[in-house]
């Protein structure tokens, strides 16, 4: 009988080894903005488990800049599942061997239960009167937004201002460059995450104008003294997922692999997707989105995929060393 026979053997005479207990606690490791969206998420997930299984967990959170926290995983922290706010920082993940190659068939739409867009938050009466892209190019306005180096944020802001660039300019890459470098000099500093510059134009009182997803956008008006703030959505604008994935590496060896779906899995249940919406987030249940209809204004809304061919070449062109990323920095 060999070794492996023998082992299941004594097994199955003797009891078979203990296996790990499945743990009660998890890692969502989020965007910077994410803190209060994923409080609530939270706060509903975990009674609903415990009705589902007798199991109470308790959910840990960290956020920071999306690109920041990916890098972070990839030095030792112990994520269960990412929500994060940029396909390609799950990518590195992937290529790491931490997600599955495929992690983007593993939930619906893409892995991404929610979406936003880049919007601009301004002051009181729009003083400014700041109403589209081209007016953030102007002498007297300053603009807040984080650093695309570093903000997944941001990077969304970038891309979103170019797409505008490059209709308005016909794809003249030298006006195109010209009116980013514009915006980049209209930006008093470069905060490394969202909620940074969230904290610079609320409470440093910086700028005259945010530019953040749309979901914070209405988040900070609604958690303002009434009239403080006022939302203007652009005419256009850049699709922004939210993508998720269970951490397969460290899931696996912690466990807690079923849990971590579970909690991804209730993104996209009716609960959690009027969370969601509550927050300002746009969504993918019909049903919700019709309850919801007067919070989100008509906006068009173009694609990474469509404008600059998917979140590789975007990568490759525009945030690698040298890209047209750093020539806007350097012409500053």
């Amino acid at each position: 009988m060999n070794k492996l026979a023998l082992a299941a053997l004594a097994a199955f005479t003797l009891g078979a080894a203990p296996v790990a207990a499945q743990p009660t606690d998890i890692l969502n490791v989020s965007y910077d903005i994410g803190r209060e969206l994923y409080e609530q998420v939270n706060a509903a997930f975990i009674p609903h488990y415990a009705e589902q299984t007798g199991t109470t967990l308790t959910v840990n959170q960290s956020h920071a800049g999306s690109s920041a926290q990916a890098r972070s995983i990839l030095e030792g922290l112990q994520a269960d599942l990412v929500t994060f706010n940029q396909v390609t920082d799950i990518n590195l993940l992937a290529r790491e061997g931490f997600v599955s190659e495929d992690w983007q068939s593993e939930f619906p739409n893409n892995a991404s239960p929610y979406y936003s867009l880049p919007a601009f938050l301004v002051r009181e009466g729009n003083p400014k009167g700041i109403e589209d892209w081209d007016d953030l190019v102007r002498e007297d306005v300053r603009v807040i937004f984080p650093n695309p180096k570093t903000s997944g944020n941001a990077r969304y802001t970038y891309l979103a201002a170019r797409a505008y660039a490059e209709e308005a300019f016909g794809g003249d890459e030298a006006q195109v460059e010209d009116f980013l470098i514009k915006l980049f000099n209209n930006v008093p500093v470069f905060e490394t995450g969202g909620r940074g510059a969230t904290t610079a134009f609320v409470e440093r009182e910086l700028g005259d104008v945010l530019i953040t997803f749309e979901a914070e956008v209405q988040g900070i008006r609604q958690l303002s003294p009434q009239g403080n703030y006022e939302a203007v959505v652009p005419s256009v604008s850049l699709l922004a997922e939210f993508p998720v994935a269970v951490v397969d590496r460290v899931a696996e060896a912690r466990g807690s692999a079923e849990i971590a779906q579970a909690y991804l899995e209730f993104l996209y249940s009716t609960e959690g997707q009027e969370i969601l919406a509550a927050n300002y987030n746009r969504v993918h249940d019909e049903a919700v989105i019709a309850a919801n209809a007067d919070r989100f204004p008509e906006v068009r809304l173009v694609t990474v995929e469509d404008v600059f061919g998917g979140w590789d070449q975007a990568s490759a062109e525009h945030f690698a060393d040298g890209g047209l990323l750093d020539r806007v920095f350097l012409n500053q």
